[in-house]
């Protein structure tokens, strides 16, 4: 992006954006947001933003416990539920797990204890040997999907954590062994070993996109859907047979 470019998106000038560079000109707090907004900057990094150009934030940061949050986590904890008997959760910038439904024991089972203790990281739990990984048919091929997306997002979003889990995660991958049938027609699935049969199960992420909490704006919703009836079988089958053991 030039520096014509950036002043035209943030509704200013070009002169005066140099002399803000260049520490001529003090930018005022309206600009700094603009800035931001222009650079696609997240609520953090604008927040820090304002913070380096002697401004309060503008963003709060609550914890997923607060009450101002209740009625998000209200409704998350309706979508979990909603989304059974697939595997639901609810995640923190780093992988965190904030909230869960029961249908993820299919992603914890045989998992070490120390993989399932909390604070529990769920990309952790999927690429570590002693996690899910053991249990991965196409992990050489699903877990670089998971590694890449995180490296992208440390790109856009510098975070020292967020690198160092990359370094982590990243060394838990085998050699890479591409293979057409690692697809099925429109993703690649998750394809998982359990004690109940094998599944295929397509992973999907949703966001805040509208939040204004610097909280709200970092969680994502990871949700697990069945890429075939068979995987669909088990998973209603592993609910239900849970249910029934809990009702004696």
């Amino acid at each position: 992006m030039t520096q014509l470019d950036l002043a035209v998106r943030a509704g200013t000038t070009q002169r005066h954006l140099s002399f803000v560079e260049t520490g001529r000109s003090l930018p005022g707090r309206s600009l700094v947001l603009r800035l931001a907004e222009s650079l696609g900057l997240s609520l953090r990094e604008r927040n820090a933003l304002l913070d380096a150009a002697g401004y309060a934030p503008a963003f709060a940061e609550s914890g997923f416990d607060d009450p101002r949050l209740r009625p998000v986590r209200h409704a998350l904890g309706q979508v979990l539920a909603g989304h059974m008997p697939y595997p639901a959760l609810v995640a923190g910038r780093h992988g965190e797990v904030l909230a869960a439904n029961t249908a993820v024991e299919v992603l914890t089972e045989g998992a070490a204890s120390e993989l399932v203790t909390e604070p529990i990281n769920i990309w952790r739990l999927a690429l570590h040997p002693r996690g899910m990984a053991a249990r991965v048919d196409n992990l050489s091929v699903w877990g670089r999907h998971i590694v890449e997306g995180l490296r992208a997002e440390s790109v856009r979003h510098p975070d020292p954590q967020l690198d160092d889990l990359v370094n982590e995660l990243s060394g838990y991958l085998p050699a890479l062994v591409p293979a057409a049938e690692d697809y099925v027609g429109f993703a690649v699935p998750l394809r998982l070993r359990t004690v109940d049969g094998p599944l295929q199960l397509i992973t999907t992420l949703t966001s805040f996109a509208t939040a204004v909490d610097v909280t709200l704006a970092e969680l994502h919703l990871e949700a697990w859907l069945p890429a075939d009836e068979g995987t669909a079988q088990i998973l209603r089958s592993r609910v239900a047979a849970s249910t029934l053991g809990q009702s004696r």
